[in-house]
């Protein structure tokens, strides 16, 4: 059976954009008569707070999409990922029984500072460095205290994926991904080992997030492979945009679910995001089932959508 799943991140107020992608993500696994799980991806503790993702929970009630699987509340351990360690533990484990690990010792500044080629996001790629540090460098990086993240090292091999919307996707691992970090210095594991082991012990089969995450499917798909799990089918989605080409985020106030809350209904606001998708000819409340019987994936554009003030409001 079809799982897809939502999986949110409570750093703050949910906005437009991430009602968009929770419901073309509800809307993808329904149609396929699938099931729908909600993830709570808590793994920054400093920026992530239970008060908002209480209010997560509040905000996908309100707006009528009920998770088949998921949290009971803002702190059930079994759907957050700050509860997960042990899990992600394991799953660093294996890559290091394989050999695939390699400390690295390298600060902020000196990421910054290094020469690398850029990934196709725009994200720098990691130059290798700490892959040719001596036994002697090591030592003295301990003796001053240095303490490592933990980097996967990738083979010079070509990643190709089929999205479910923008088609082929292809990348060489070490010229546009580069060795990437699994666990931070502080100890937090990072997103791609986080995410990659949740969704396969979760039995997560369909990935429906936004387009900004394209180029990070191809360390995803690494890891799967590397820790012996199949891979979900991934469906990127274009972005919701303000009108100067900024993706929505959590600072545009008067986007947040706070303030759509106090001036439409959830049908107001289902209906608003299915006219942006060319779903709807007109810009109208709409139930879920409506939604749903209107939905088809085969007309969601591939460019970014713009929302402007007179949309919203």
């Amino acid at each position: 059976m079809t799982k897809g799943r939502f999986a949110p991140s409570p750093s703050g107020r949910m906005h437009l954009g991430n009602v968009y992608t929770a419901l073309l993500s509800w809307l993808l696994a329904k149609k396929a008569g699938g099931a729908w799980i909600l993830r709570i991806e808590d793994l920054d503790r400093q920026r992530c707070k239970r008060a908002f993702a209480e209010q997560l929970l509040d905000d996908l009630r309100w707006l009528g999409l009920a998770w088949d699987e998921g949290p009971a509340g803002a702190d059930d351990a079994a759907f957050c990922q700050s509860a997960r360690d042990a899990l992600y533990a394991r799953s660093l484990d294996a890559l290091r029984e394989q050999g695939l690990l390699y400390d690295c010792f390298c600060r902020r500044a000196d990421l910054l500072a290094a020469t690398a080629p850029h990934a196709s996001d725009g994200t720098p790629v990691y130059a290798g460095t700490c892959r040719r540090v001596t036994d002697a460098q090591r030592a003295g990086f301990v003796r001053a205290g240095r303490v490592p993240a933990q980097r996967v090292a990738v083979p010079a091999k070509e990643s190709v994926f089929c999205d479910g919307h923008f088609g082929e996707q292809r990348c060489d691992l070490a010229r546009d991904c580069g060795d990437f970090v699994v666990r931070r210095a502080d100890g937090t594991f990072a997103y791609q080992l986080a995410v990659v082991t949740d969704d396969a012990l979760m039995g997560v089969t369909q990935v429906a997030r936004g387009a900004d995450l394209l180029a990070a499917t191809h360390q995803q798909l690494f890891l799967y492979e590397a820790l012996g799990y199949a891979p979900p089918q991934f469906f990127h989605l274009p972005l919701l945009v303000s009108a100067d080409g900024r993706r929505l985020s959590k600072r545009d106030k008067d986007r947040d679910l706070g303030s759509l809350r106090e001036r439409h209904t959830a049908q107001d606001i289902i209906g608003l995001i299915m006219w942006l998708c060319g779903f709807s000819p007109r810009r109208e409340a709409m139930s879920l089932r409506e939604a749903l019987d209107a939905f088809d994936a085969e007309r969601l554009p591939r460019a970014d959508i713009v929302v402007t003030d007179d949309s919203v409001l």
